[in-house]
C-alpha cells in the first residue's frame, strides 16, 4: 500500500500539530498541578494555625474591603472544605496529565513509523 506524498505530508502535518497541542496542554496543567498543590498546602497550614488557637478566639475573615467575624468551627470546615475540592481538581488534573502524555507519546510514535516506513 503505496500513499502519496502529499497526503503523507498532510499527515505528518496533523500529526506534529497534535503533538505540538498536546504539549502545551501538558505544560498547562502541569502549571495547574503545581498551583494546586500550593493552595491545598496554604489551606492546611492556615487550618493547622487556625486548629491550635484557643477555642474562644475570635477570628475574622476577609470580605472585599471588611472584615467579618466567623466561628472557628465555620473556618476550619470551610478550609477541610476547599482542601477536599483541590485534592479532588489535583486528582482530575493528573488524570488528564496522563492521557495528554500518552496522546503525545502516540503521536511522536505515529510519525516516527511513518518515517521508518518511509525509508524501508
Amino acid at each position: 500500500m503505496s500513499i502519496s506524498n502529499e497526503a503523507l505530508q498532510k499527515l505528518v502535518q496533523e500529526i506534529e500539530t497534535q503533538a505540538i497541542q498536546s504539549q502545551q496542554q501538558i505544560s498547562l496543567v502541569r502549571s495547574q498541578i503545581a498551583s494546586k498543590q500550593r493552595e491545598i498546602r496554604i489551606l492546611e497550614l492556615t487550618s493547622k494555625e487556625v486548629g491550635d488557637l484557643p477555642s474562644n478566639t475570635n477570628i475574622y475573615e476577609g470580605v472585599g474591603k471588611m472584615f467579618v467575624f466567623s466561628p472557628t468551627s465555620e473556618v476550619n470546615k470551610r478550609l477541610k472544605t476547599e482542601t477536599t475540592d483541590l485534592k479532588s481538581d489535583v486528582e482530575n488534573l493528573g488524570k488528564k496529565l496522563q492521557y495528554l502524555e500518552t496522546t503525545h507519546k502516540n503521536s511522536r510514535e505515529h510519525i516516527d513509523q511513518i518515517f521508518s516506513g518511509g525509508r524501508a
